[in-house]
């Protein structure tokens, strides 16, 4: 097999593809809508709050997480709905599974949050 030459534009053109796969996530994946919407109000009590920097660090890590995870257990259930549109329980597992990553990715994002935002809205709560 050859090996295709380096090309910028080539390069420049999986962007393309990657902000895609980002539309369709938004556009199709009603959970994805959720996150997105969860990060917003992270976001906002993030920048109310004055956190860290590595206390933005943390919850960057922890919104790229679930995000990531999203996307990949969308991209695990339209390949095993291609496969086939039958239910079969191997399928249904698969799914499951996928669905658990999120999962977990979702309850460590949701402690990250928990151990940056509730001791400083107990000291605002403190001082008032």
């Amino acid at each position: 097999m050859k090996e295709e030459k380096f090309k910028i534009s080539k390069r420049l053109k999986s962007f393309t593809y990657a902000f895609n796969g980002l539309k369709i996530l938004i556009k199709e994946e009603h959970n994805a809508r959720i996150h997105v919407l969860a990060t917003v109000c992270v976001v906002i009590l993030g920048i109310l709050l004055k956190i860290t920097i590595l206390e933005w660090i943390a919850v960057i890590f922890a919104i790229g997480l679930v995000i990531s995870s999203e996307i990949f257990n969308s991209a695990i259930e339209n390949i095993a709905d291609y496969l086939t549109k039958e239910k079969r329980e191997e399928i249904k597992r698969i799914k499951d599974l996928a669905a658990a990553g999120v999962l977990i990715c979702a309850i460590a994002a949701l402690i990250i949050g928990l151990l940056i935002f509730i001791p400083k809205i107990i000291e605002i709560c403190n001082s008032n």
